[in-house]
């Protein structure tokens, strides 16, 4: 790795993170097409290192939320429970079965979408009847959370980015549900470098993360994460759960481009 590539890969991080660690998302999932495109990381090796980007940048982050007593809650547990088998299991699919890309984010762009359109419009234009839909039960919550680790086994994407909007989206308020993503998306994504990384032991091909370039994208992530759960409770719930609608339409976007062009 050069020290330019480093350089920009810190800063990527860091300007990703700032913007999505407010409503519980790592990065990772918009970190991905940087490091294909832009870095060159090669198939599967980007995975784990998207998922060691996210190992680095979470607890600045989760710090601050501990630290502002926003950290609490049997929330972060549950989805915990269900996340880290998941990701495991995606892991190991990812390397033996080696599924194709295009599936997995036309389901992406197909679930996103909607969603976060109807998260936008019902924060911009709320129901005058002020229905809220019920919140998950533990056990659909942990069932969610397991769906979501598979996926980010596979992919290495953050499970922040699809938990949040659901989770929100289901009348949990953003406050409760940014720090439990973030908490999830660390253990999950601990759990799976870990994986990859007794993985590349035996599996031929770019299997291990790209070391060098995901800490420096990590040290980025760890800045910026810092700086935007410093900056939520200072947004409205109202600003909150537009970003998180604005950052699922974004990612459900990337996502289709993605799959009509693959």
């Amino acid at each position: 790795m050069t020290w330019s590539t480093g350089l920009l890969g810190f800063l990527a991080g860091l300007l990703i993170s700032v913007a999505t660690a407010p409503v519980g998302v790592s990065g990772a999932v918009f970190l991905l097409p940087v490091q294909v495109s832009v870095l060159g990381v090669p198939s599967p090796a980007v995975t784990p290192t998207n998922l060691l980007y996210n190992v680095v940048s979470c607890p600045g982050a989760l710090l601050r939320y501990r630290n502002s007593g926003l950290l609490r809650g049997r929330l972060a547990g549950l989805l915990v429970m269900g996340a880290v088998p998941g990701v495991v299991a995606g892991a190991v699919i990812r390397v033996f079965a080696v599924p194709g890309p295009a599936v997995f984010r036309l389901f992406i762009a197909v679930l996103l979408l909607p969603l976060g359109a109807w998260l936008c419009a019902r924060t911009l234009r709320p129901s005058r009847r002020g229905a809220v839909a019920a919140p998950l039960s533990p056990r659909a919550t942990t069932g969610l959370a397991l769906a979501v680790g598979v996926a980010g086994g596979v992919y290495g994407i953050g499970g922040g980015s699809l938990l949040g909007p659901i989770l929100v989206g289901r009348g949990v308020p953003v406050a409760k549900v940014a720090p439990a993503a973030l908490a999830c998306t660390f253990v999950t994504s601990l759990a799976g470098a870990a994986t990859y990384a007794l993985l590349s032991l035996t599996a031929t091909g770019d299997v291990a993360p790209d070391w060098a370039l995901g800490l420096a994208c990590g040290l980025g992530g760890l800045c910026g994460g810092y700086l935007g759960a410093r900056l939520q409770p200072r947004l409205p719930e109202t600003a909150l759960r537009l970003l998180l609608g604005g950052l699922a339409l974004g990612i459900g976007t990337l996502y289709a481009v993605q799959a009509l062009r693959g």
